[in-house]
């Protein structure tokens, strides 16, 4: 298995935990707001390492870090991720998955096994603005909800979040979103930054006006919601 990109340590990736990033090549979706596109669209292999490496580096780590956070890409795509992931957990760290919420078989399976503590799924945008928004036109949301209503169960601890972009994003679509994920215990609006590595050049932030108007009509439905990136 290739894991294309390693952050040895971050206090922010994964709540409340000291953490390492294991980042892996490949998703199904073509976000054009996507700010890892090298690991969607023109994926490198140069700089890989194996899960062996990982594995290793994360052993010597013991004690030190809390948590290592897995995403992509979308790592639900890696048909080796629960082995790697249970080896993970041998070793007594927390796990945290980033999922685009696209396959539900999956995460139930990996929440069923034990081996995520934590997991963020990305709500791209109200459901009728989807398949717009990941670039699929003819995206079926049916996974999602799938996805949504497992997590919205309490199986295992999580929060929804939304990168929110000027051009693909109303405010009315936010209160949408929020309906769609009504009852959450944790909803994050997080603006746009361009990463100098997006799929589509030419989108921007919203303003910090509108995005208090978003979190505004999103705090009805959410126990708790709250903005990143101003």
């Amino acid at each position: 298995m290739l894991i294309h990109g390693l952050q040895k340590l971050t206090l922010l990736d994964f709540p409340t935990k000291v953490a390492a990033t294991v980042f892996f090549g490949g998703c199904n979706f073509r976000c054009p707001f996507c700010h890892n596109a090298s690991l969607v669209t023109h994926i490198d292999n140069g700089g890989t390492q194996t899960d062996e490496q990982v594995l290793s580096f994360l052993s010597k780590r013991k004690g030190l870090l809390d948590g290592v956070c897995v995403t992509g890409g979308e790592p639900l795509l890696q048909p080796e991720l629960p082995a790697f992931l249970r080896r993970i957990k041998e070793m007594g760290f927390a796990v945290k998955l980033d999922t685009n919420g696209s396959n539900p078989t999956a995460l139930k399976a990996l929440v069923g096994e034990g081996l995520v503590d934590y997991v963020a799924m990305d709500i791209k945008n109200a459901p009728a603005r989807y398949a717009e928004t990941v670039g699929l036109p003819d995206f079926d949301t049916a996974p999602i909800a799938e996805s949504v209503a497992f997590l919205l169960s309490d199986a295992v601890d999580y929060e929804f979040r939304t990168t929110v972009v000027k051009e693909f994003h109303r405010v009315e679509d936010i209160e949408a979103a929020a309906r769609f994920i009504k009852g959450a215990k944790r909803y994050f609006l997080q603006n746009f930054e361009d990463s100098g590595d997006l799929i589509k050049t030419g989108l921007s932030a919203v303003s910090p006006e509108t995005m208090t108007q978003m979190q505004q009509v999103a705090t009805p439905y959410i126990q708790y919601i709250g903005v990143r990136g101003l």
